[in-house]
């Protein structure tokens, strides 16, 4: 009896030893954390790390978030392209040349995306906003990627931009934000307000409706906010559509006739329109500021 209780406990130790061995959540994320600042969120050794953290917590979001960041820094590569436009995706050249004949010559970095590994990234934080949809930086994680995998072809992220203008104003979370107690209606606008910009600096005609797009949509549900109002005399004044941008300016200036934006570009429409009664008026108000 002695014996066979000997040879229990000795075949009990490696199972005990192995349950002491498993992290707690916090531990993994601290190891995780630890060599992605030392590698990089796809550098060696992460995805060994990934997957042993996976096993151990499969409904842990920060394992999903880290997959996120490990599968989309894996699928981009990048190279170095000539191209016959003075900026691309809003960015000026990353090299700009004038051969002895005069001619001028860009050359862009260009940002490859492999589309099953983006796939992986997508599906990764699919499931950490599955299990914790009140994360606004999860979402906006997914958006951000989106924006650079589609470049100038902004349709996917504008539908994800437009579903979360619309869990916001229809289901009202008390949404969380990495390193923020809490996010107010004020920052939401202000995070909204910055992906209007990005959509308008990538250039093209679809980025631009889609800058156009998601301001109107923004307006559905904060009537008169200056800065979606402010985007569409933008998105009027680029296109030379004076009048229409005019209007738009103008119902901002008719609540605050100090609105710095609204004033610089009216400004502007009026230099470029050639017409200096108008542009005497816009000067004297914003000297009057």
């Amino acid at each position: 009896m002695k014996r066979i209780l000997i040879l229990l406990t000795a075949a009990l130790l490696p199972l005990l030893a192995a349950a002491q061995e498993t992290l707690s959540r916090e531990e993994f994320l601290r190891r995780y954390t630890n060599l992605a600042e030392r590698v990089g969120p796809a550098g060696l050794g992460v995805e060994t790390h990934l997957n042993k953290w996976e096993a151990a917590w499969p409904e842990d979001p920060q394992q999903y978030l880290a997959r996120f960041k490990f599968c989309f820094a894996r699928c981009s590569s990048s190279h170095i392209e000539e191209m016959s436009v003075d900026k691309y995706l809003g960015q000026p050249p990353l090299l700009p040349m004038t051969d002895s004949l005069g001619v001028k010559h860009n050359y862009f970095e260009v940002t490859d995306y492999d589309d099953d590994l983006f796939a992986q990234a997508n599906s990764a934080i699919g499931k950490a906003i599955s299990l914790k949809p009140w994360h606004l930086d999860y979402r906006m994680a997914r958006i951000d990627a989106l924006i650079a995998y589609e470049k100038d072809k902004p349709e996917m992220a504008l539908q994800e931009l437009k579903a979360l203008v619309d869990k916001h104003y229809k289901e009202h979370p008390v949404w969380e934000y990495e390193g923020m107690d809490s996010v107010s209606e004020e920052q939401f606008r202000a995070f909204m307000q910055d992906y209007c910009v990005s959509l308008f600096r990538l250039g093209g005609e679809t980025s631009a409706q889609a800058f156009k797009a998601l301001s109107e949509h923004l307006l559905t549900y904060c009537k008169d906010e200056p800065l979606y109002v402010n985007n569409l005399g933008s998105y009027h004044l680029v296109r030379r559509e004076y009048k229409q941008a005019r209007k738009y300016y103008e119902r901002v200036l008719k609540k605050n006739p100090s609105d710095e934006t609204a004033l610089r570009n009216c400004l502007l429409m009026a230099r470029a329109m050639k017409d200096p009664k108008l542009e005497k008026k816009y000067q004297a108000m914003i000297d009057r500021k």
